[in-house]
């Protein structure tokens, strides 16, 4: 994109950015025909403070709009940059693997690929979104190419299992930072390649993921039956299905986004049935697991369970959950999904005019996780209505969060 004008690259960004020309020029303080032109190359962007408010409402770096590489953040615990994103989308439009055009590229040795999988994971549990965007698209163009070479050996199954979490892990980490039409295609992906690797435990949490995928898109009622409908076919001890220790997990996990989703549109009834369905899945599991890499357990289930009255707009239940939440199980927990925690609950605090203990939550992940509260736009949100409603001066932490989230004081 480097070689188009600057106008066209405006207009490329404000579509993504999902803006019609009129609500970005009322954002900038300039007419819809003043975009216009700019967009068609008709006037010229000759002032660098024109730019650079560009860049701002676009939420860009202005060395994007200049066609230049934008500076990299070498910070590892925090956001990728727009350029990694760009790469993760080059290599999910990637079809060289179902070509016959192309020439596929050497396939990896399963076991290294293997081990580069396992990696990921644990940088997406461990909250290190800047390291994973780093390394996604090498390991999407890899795993690509390894189902591909493999698809009539007797690897197969394992290479196709492989390219379905690779999928996943993409899906999840693009959610976080905000790009959820890409996070849908990757979640989607996944369920096809899992179908394909035999495994419907695998299929199912790549489900849960696509569901995951269809709330950040707003789309309550699709993730709700998607959620519930593929946990009533994946059910232990129905229709001949062994009730092992993954399947609860996998389970359990589909009840608790459903949960999530009937939260969002409203539906407290279903929430309730849902969450306590997943609390009877996790009294079978016997404790907190992380098969499939879901960290389901009884401990999950409370977390989700605070986080489902968050969205129903009750911050007190939600918030009295927390301080029920047993304290050893909450510090076995990955850090991820701590840090996720800690967000919920700065807007159950929010939810109840708390805004100190709301600041409190928000800063508790930052120490824990960085990437959970300084990459996700949830985040940027909470933290600008806590500034808006602190009486004074906030404290000396919170405007050093702001200032790293590009929040204004």
């Amino acid at each position: 994109m480097d070689e188009l004008p600057i106008g066209r690259r405006v207009a490329y960004w404000r579509n993504r950015r999902k803006m019609s020309q009129q609500v970005f020029a009322d954002r900038l303080g300039k007419s819809k025909s003043w975009v216009d032109k700019v967009e068609r190359g008709v006037r010229r962007l000759d002032k660098f403070s024109v730019v650079y408010d560009i860049a701002d409402v676009l939420q860009l770096d202005v060395q994007l709009l200049l066609g230049r590489d934008p500076d990299r953040r070498s910070d590892h615990a925090t956001a990728s940059d727009q350029i990694q994103v760009e790469e993760i989308r080059s290599a999910l439009e990637r079809y060289d693997q179902i070509s016959v055009f192309t020439v596929p590229p050497a396939p990896p040795h399963l076991g290294e690929l293997r081990k580069a999988v396992n990696h990921a994971w644990l940088s997406y549990q461990h909250a290190k979104y800047g390291v994973l965007a780093r390394v996604l698209p090498k390991l999407l163009r890899d795993a690509q190419a390894g189902d591909s070479a493999y698809r009539q050996e007797h690897e197969s199954g394992e290479a196709a299992h492989l390219l379905a979490q690779v999928y996943q892990i993409t899906s999840s980490a693009l959610r976080k930072l905000g790009e959820h039409d890409l996070s849908w295609l990757a979640a989607d992906r996944s369920v096809a390649v899992a179908h394909r690797a035999g495994d419907e435990l695998l299929a199912g949490i790549a489900s849960y993921r696509v569901g995951l995928a269809l709330l950040a898109l707003g789309r309550g009622r699709p993730a709700l039956e998607v959620n519930v409908n593929v946990a009533n076919r994946l059910a232990p001890g129905t229709q001949g299905n062994p009730p092992t220790p993954e399947r609860w997990s996998v389970y359990g996990m589909l009840l608790l986004q459903g949960a999530m989703a009937a939260a969002r549109i409203g539906d407290a009834a279903t929430v309730r049935d849902l969450l306590g369905g997943a609390e009877e899945a996790a009294r079978a599991l016997g404790g907190d697991c992380n098969h499939y890499w879901t960290s389901f357990g009884p401990t999950n289930v409370r977390l989700h369970r605070a986080a489902a009255m968050v969205e129903l707009g009750e911050g007190r239940a939600a918030i009295d959950t927390h301080e029920n939440i047993d304290r050893a199980g909450f510090g076995a927990l990955l850090p991820e999904r701590r840090a996720h925690h800690f967000l919920d609950i700065a807007r159950g605090y929010a939810q109840i005019g708390d805004v100190g203990m709301a600041s409190e939550m928000l800063l508790a992940g930052d120490r824990l996780a960085p990437s959970e509260i300084r990459c996700r736009p949830i985040a940027r949100e909470v933290l600008g209505d806590v500034l808006r409603r602190v009486r004074g001066a906030p404290s000396t932490p919170v405007v050093e969060l702001a200032e790293l989230m590009g929040v204004g004081v």
